[in-house]
């Protein structure tokens, strides 16, 4: 018995032994270039501080271009935030170039002169050479205000329906409020590149 007991302590001992020599590094995590545009205002510069579990306190609009590495549990998103000033705006299709994805945010609370320019915006990014065939994570923010249209009034009203019928494009809502709601729509445009990765090459 004696004898048994100890083979049998021995093959366990080099089990756990293989088990911990052969596990080795886990491997990287997939990064992709995403580009996050929207109108100032918007709040994407908040949305992707709090990502990055950075200090919410004097955030400054971005003016030109800043770039961020938001970690998530199964992939780095680089992400390369546009201002949204009138005069950065028609800059903004020279740093399309790369990106994997686009990220556009709305502030749902807006008025009416400043969601048409989101509209009008958001349409172009859809139709712009470099970005129509990526896919789409639309944020509804700031829907904590009373004044927030809701994603179906913001739906009807950007014409996403239409326009981007065979695209890969995500509209939710959000806010700084409920961050786990802003992690789970990032996960859904990982979701996204992810199957894109995926695709066969198109000849």
């Amino acid at each position: 018995m004696s004898a048994c007991f100890g083979k049998a302590e021995r093959s366990l001992k080099d089990q756990c032994f293989r088990a911990l020599c052969c596990k080795g590094p886990p491997p990287p995590r997939p990064e992709y270039d995403l580009v996050c545009i929207g109108l100032t205002g918007s709040g994407k510069t908040s949305l992707l501080s709090q990502l990055c579990s950075e200090s919410a306190e004097n955030i400054v609009s971005t003016t030109g271009f800043s770039i961020k590495a938001v970690p998530f549990q199964n992939a780095i998103l680089n992400v390369k935030e546009l201002g949204g000033a009138d005069n950065i705006r028609k800059y903004w299709s020279r740093y399309y170039q790369g990106s994997q994805g686009v990220i556009f945010v709305l502030d749902s609370a807006s008025s009416e002169d400043d969601l048409e320019t989101a509209r009008n915006e958001l349409h172009s990014a859809l139709q712009h050479p470099q970005l129509c065939t990526l896919p789409f994570l639309i944020l509804a923010n700031h829907q904590d205000k009373p004044a927030a249209r809701s994603v179906q009034e913001i739906k009807k009203y950007f014409e996403l329906e239409p326009l981007a019928r065979g695209k890969r494009w995500i509209l939710k809502p959000c806010s700084l409020d409920d961050m786990e709601a802003v992690k789970d729509s990032f996960s859904l445009l990982i979701n996204l590149l992810e199957e894109r990765d995926f695709e066969p090459s198109r000849m």
